[in-house]
């Protein structure tokens, strides 16, 4: 289930502040030095750190 565009253009990364962008089933931070990927439960993200997935 998508966001709606509204609640996507206001979401920022809690590590870095760098806006997010949707994939699949979770958000991931656009920051170059960042790149967390936090994941979206029931179409509610969890923009937790220590939730968030490490990039590859």
């Amino acid at each position: 289930m998508p966001l709606e565009a509204g609640l996507l253009e206001i979401l920022a990364c809690p590590a870095c502040h760098a806006p997010l962008k949707e994939e699949e089933n979770e958000l991931v931070c656009t920051g170059q030095d960042c790149g967390l990927a936090y994941p979206v439960r029931d179409g509610i993200p969890v923009l937790l750190v220590d939730e968030a997935r490490r990039p590859e």
